[in-house]
């Protein structure tokens, strides 16, 4: 399972997608999510599923990666569609035993929570695919400098978010190795009720908080031996400028945006 977190993973390519600017990129999951919440209509969840897919095909990233960052969330979507569908009870009845009863309100909502999730992840999964985590630093810290005049802390979240995404895979990396050593020194960790797996789960924590902790120390003892004294008077490798890509982007996600509205003003 910890090889399926793509979360933080970057999937190297010099496609379109790959070269859109990183505020770009961040504006346009922000509307991305707010289309997916938008909608209430099976047919549009098609659309917008179609037009992840088709970013995908363009991007160049295999569909399989999308699949593997959906499967660590398998037992929390079977969750929720579970719940949904036993808790709202709109609409008729489809079945009813005892204290269960399931109607077509609670299958539809059942249905559109759980489509929604599987595009949000998705959606998000692809832009980490293809953007690296200094990119979105520097976009991030872009977008949010103008807060920057009233004391917010652009650059210190930019960064923490840098270094946090970078360590994503880092960290699962380590957590595979230690679960392989204890594994090999007779750890078990598929058998067993479920306090003995999660006692067995000790054995990997400890050290992968031991690891996560030096790693910490480490890289603060390198920034401070570099006297790195936060994002006053820095430059930038790599200047950020829009591009005529950028635009097609913006209007490609506008267009989704205005048919998903118009459908259900329509309808």
């Amino acid at each position: 399972m910890l090889k399926d977190i793509t979360l933080g993973q970057y999937f190297p390519g010099n496609s379109f997608v790959h070269r859109l600017d990183p505020r770009t990129k961040l504006l346009l999951m922000s509307a991305y999510i707010v289309a997916v919440f938008i909608v209430r209509n099976m047919w549009l969840f098609t659309l917008v599923a179609a037009y992840v897919i088709g970013v995908t095909a363009i991007a160049g990233v295999p569909v399989s990666y999308l699949w593997r960052s959906l499967k660590p969330l398998r037992f929390i979507l079977i969750f929720m569609f579970v719940i949904n569908l036993l808790v709202t009870a709109t609409g008729d009845t489809l079945f009813e035993w005892w204290i269960i009863k399931i109607t077509t309100g609670g299958l539809r909502q059942a249905v559109y929570i759980s489509l929604r999730l599987i595009l949000l992840v998705s959606g998000t999964s692809l832009m980490t695919l293809t953007t690296t985590p200094i990119a979105l630093t520097d976009g991030l810290e872009r977008l949010l400098s103008p807060f920057a005049k009233m004391g917010f802390p652009a650059h210190e979240l930019a960064m923490m978010m840098t270094i946090a995404l970078r360590f994503i895979p880092t960290l699962i990396e380590e957590a595979d190795k230690i679960t392989r050593a204890q594994t090999a020194r007779g750890a078990d960790f598929e058998t067993g009720s479920l306090i003995d797996r999660a006692k067995a789960m000790v054995t990997i924590l400890v050290p992968l908080f031991v690891s996560a902790f030096r790693r910490a120390d480490e890289l603060a003892m390198a920034m401070e031996s570099r006297c790195y004294h936060g994002g006053e008077g820095r430059t930038r490798m790599t200047v950020l400028k829009y591009t005529k890509n950028d635009l097609k982007a913006a209007l490609s996600m506008a267009l989704l945006i205005g048919i998903i509205i118009t459908v259900q003003a329509v309808a």
